[in-house]
């Protein structure tokens, strides 16, 4: 039975197990079987991958080679029950109508305008790494049609070995870039610039490669390229007129009419029609259309996001499959096979790192970086697959030159993450002369207050920009600089590269210089308030795995030598007034940076300060209270206080809790030698009195102190001033009324009184700022807090700090 059904069509649907049929031998729910084992497989490969930090291509290469007959394959009984050769033909078109698609995203990433601008210096540079491997790469294939391609047509296999060798995988590159933190190096845009160049130039010598290989005519081999030659034209001409037209129909901040997504999807499906027609191929077509999308807007974004999960998570994957398909590693043997391998790589590394070194070198680039360079344009990826597919097809390659290249592609790529790692290790800045890491300083007159300010999205800028208008001191003086620095996930979807275009560095934009798309408008908001206001904004962009997240951030800090991180707090208010969790591994991010920042850090805790607005520097008028219990972190948290009091729309005011007397219990002990920084500590009642000094007499700041016998009172006293703007608390406050509150809670990074004023026993409209000093080393208690968040219920992410 199952012979005669592989042999013959399959239809689409079964009757169901119960009526007899195996569902194996029908073509949806056998596709829907092979999806499946692909993506548990390759998802699980590339989490066994992940500790050394390899793309995600490298696990789906190796998952395809695993199912294919190089490993699972062998088991004949298990070929013909999932992959038969009649489902071949249905895994093939998703795959290709998959990759259809995903080749438009490709090219949306790609702008026309950045490869005008390109360099001399990233223009030899890709010139090299083509021209010498592509070189090289024909001067091999004498040699494999000379031992194990005897008989193939010697002009589109040299086409093909020479297109093979030169390609640099450009969506793969930018991703491990991504991962080794190297983006807005310079290295890192040296390489991004000439992969783009090479990924174009690796395109035009993809379509001339298959029009040779389509006849042995040379008169229609010349036919297909006038002809490709021509699409290209048109769709110059008339495309970007359809797509601006598109684009212009889409205001900002509304939804993209459905009809023009697909309409712009119906065409890609055409283009590739005419090129698949053409003789080209229909990945050509998407490609070249994806490229004249225009970059700007909301059209391009609702394009990317409607497309690339499916595309890049589902149907993706089953493309390397179809070419593990393809792909025996046994038909490698016996020495000369193996040698021939070894002499492919060799070759392909050569030509790729040796051309592109010595041109580096030339262009005046440190011997480090060129080295780097040169590897990192070794990567190789989806594209090297796709000419290796189209020469199988074509008859170009057999099954071993296929095997071989395939080797060839998965191991250049594995090796570019390690070898760079080992090679380029970018020197830090140095940091001698960073002395100012906390807010409490004994002269705040002479140095510029430095604030590092994150945000992850467009919910807590209000709020910001009215707390960073709060901290800018006395308005005869520009001694507030802020850097406001995006968050952006690092995530494999393909659109993470789109970021990495509209990635900024000490506020310009990285990729498109001199303008700003609307994905940055939360940077044009910084930069409108600062040329509005007397302080100095410098917005940035961090683009990372949640996992490595914090190393950005403390990095960022470290270089620009600021006093304090402003982190958003991991909940958002709901309009009943109670937190809900925004996502859960932000609050492993919070954690990191307050346990290994170089400066003090603050966790602020949004209730909307100031409304939704801005809120000119004429008409502020905010409340601002410091709940003062002692520690060096209550010291941080009121002279960030007195340093908003100098705003002439602020009032501050200091509310001190002491034990009644006549309240019997245990000694507090007040640490106060500490390794605090470099311009020593005093005790509170010393830092009190100082501050009393230096207040202006005017009243807009205010002393108080309230005498409490217990956690009860302290907490009663606190409800009536619930109606301030803003709370200003430590994070790990000293002292015994602290130590009676209770510390159970999923947010011990907000310690003690953080948890109080987000806790339902305080209703109150005022935001929160949770401060901790800069220590070179943490308290103990405040390191276990930190430690045992790490591991709390309801943490998603178990990793450790």
């Amino acid at each position: 039975m199952a012979v005669k059904c592989e042999s013959s069509a399959m239809h689409a649907t079964s009757s169901g197990v119960l009526q007899g049929d195996n569902p194996l031998h029908y073509a949806l729910p056998l596709a829907i079987v092979q999806i499946c084992l692909v993506l548990v497989l390759t998802r699980v490969l590339a989490y066994i991958l992940r500790p050394l930090r390899q793309p995600r291509v490298v696990a789906e290469i190796i998952g395809g080679i695993l199912l294919g007959p190089s490993a699972l394959g062998r088991n004949q009984k298990y070929l013909n029950a999932i992959f038969p050769k009649s489902s071949l033909t249905v895994l093939d078109t998703l795959a290709n109508l998959g990759l259809l698609f995903f080749l438009f995203l490709v090219g949306t990433e790609l702008d026309p305008r950045s490869l005008r601008r390109t360099g001399k210096k990233a223009l030899s540079i890709a010139l090299a790494g083509i021209t010498l491997p592509f070189v090289l790469g024909i001067g091999t294939s004498f040699a494999l049609r000379a031992t194990i391609a005897e008989g193939v047509n010697q002009g589109p296999f040299l086409v093909f070995m020479g297109v093979a060798l030169s390609i640099t995988a450009f969506p793969v590159l930018a991703r491990i870039l991504a991962e080794l933190k190297l983006l807005t190096t310079d290295v890192g845009r040296m390489a991004m610039s000439a992969a783009a160049v090479n990924d174009v130039a690796a395109w035009i010598l993809l379509a001339l490669a298959i029009a040779l290989s389509g006849s042995g005519s040379p008169i229609i081999s010349l036919w297909v390229l006038l002809c490709g030659t021509g699409f290209v034209l048109i769709c110059i001409f008339t495309a970007p007129l359809i797509f601006n037209w598109m684009a212009r129909q889409c205001s900002e901040g509304e939804p993209v009419n459905e009809l023009y997504v697909c309409a712009t999807l119906a065409i890609v499906l055409a283009a590739g029609f005419v090129t698949d027609s053409i003789g080209i191929h229909a990945l050509f077509g998407a490609f070249v259309v994806g490229v004249l999308v225009p970059k700007e807007g909301p059209f391009a974004g609702a394009l990317v996001e409607k497309v690339e999960d499916l595309v890049s998570g589902l149907f993706l994957p089953l493309y390397f499959v179809s070419s593990g398909l393809k792909t025996n590693v046994a038909t490698i043997q016996g020495a000369q096979s193996w040698g021939l391998l070894v002499l492919v790589i060799a070759t392909s590394c050569f030509g790729k790192i040796v051309g592109t070194v010595f041109v580096s070198l030339m262009c005046k680039l440190p011997l480090q970086e060129s080295l780097t360079l040169g590897f990192l344009m070794n990567t190789k990826g989806l594209v090297e697959l796709i000419v290796l597919n189209i020469g199988k097809d074509k008859g170009v390659l057999n099954d071993q030159i296929f095997a071989i290249m395939v080797l060839m592609a998965l191991f250049t790529t594995f090796m570019t993450t390690p070898i760079v790692i080992a090679i380029y290790k970018p020197a830090k800045m140095a940091v001698t002369e960073y002395k100012h890491r906390t807010i409490m300083r004994k002269d705040t007159s002479k140095a510029q207050l430095r604030i590092l300010t994150c945000f992850h999205g467009t919910r807590n800028i209000p709020t910001l920009i009215n707390l960073i208008e709060a901290s800018r001191g006395t308005e005869k003086k520009e001694g507030l600089r802020v850097y406001a620095m995006h968050l952006l996930e690092l995530t494999e979807r393909s659109s993470a590269i789109l970021m990495v275009h509209k990635a900024r560095k000490n506020g310009l934009p990285f990729w498109n210089k001199g303008q700003v798309g609307e994905s940055n408008q939360v940077i044009v908001a910084f930069e409108t308030f600062g040329q509005l206001s007397k302080v100095s904004i410098r917005p940035t962009t961090a683009i990372s795995a949640m996992t490595s997240m914090h190393e950005d951030i403390i990095a960022s800090a470290e270089r620009k030598r600021v006093s304090m991180i402003i982190l958003p707090f991991h909940k958002h208010q709901r309009i009943d007034g109670q937190f809900e969790t925004t996502r859960a591994d932000l609050r492993l991010v919070n954690r990191r940076v307050l346990q290994h920042a170089p400066c003090s850090v603050s966790i602020l805790i949004d209730r909307g300060l100031g409304g939704a607005s801005h809120v000119s520097a004429s008409e502020v008028d905010y409340s601002v209270l410091v709940l003062f219990f002692g520690g060096q972190d209550d010291r941080e948290a009121l002279a960030y206080g007195m340093r908003m009091a100098e705003h002439p729309g602020i009032t501050l005011t200091v509310v001190r809790f002491v034990t009644d007397p006549e309240v019997v219990g245990p000694t507090v002990h007040v640490d106060i030698i500490d390794d605090s920084g470099p311009e020593g500590e005093s005790t509170d009642e010393e830092f009190l009195a100082d501050m009393k000094q230096k207040s202006t007499g005017d009243g807009s700041i205010i002393f108080e102190e309230s005498t409490v016998k217990d956690a009860t009172e302290t907490i009663e006293a606190i409800r009536a001033y619930k109606k301030c703007n803003l709370f200003l608390v430590g994070r790990m406050s000293e002292g015994q009324l602290v130590s009676a509150f209770d510390t159970k809670t999923d947010c011990p990074e907000l310690g003690p009184l953080g948890n109080l004023l987000i806790s339902p026993e305080i209703s109150t409209t005022a935001s929160v700022l949770v401060v901790q000093k800069y220590r070179s080393e943490l308290p103990q208690d405040s390191l276990n807090t930190l430690n045992e968040g790490a591991s709390a219920k309801g943490d998603d992410d178990e990793t450790e700090i």
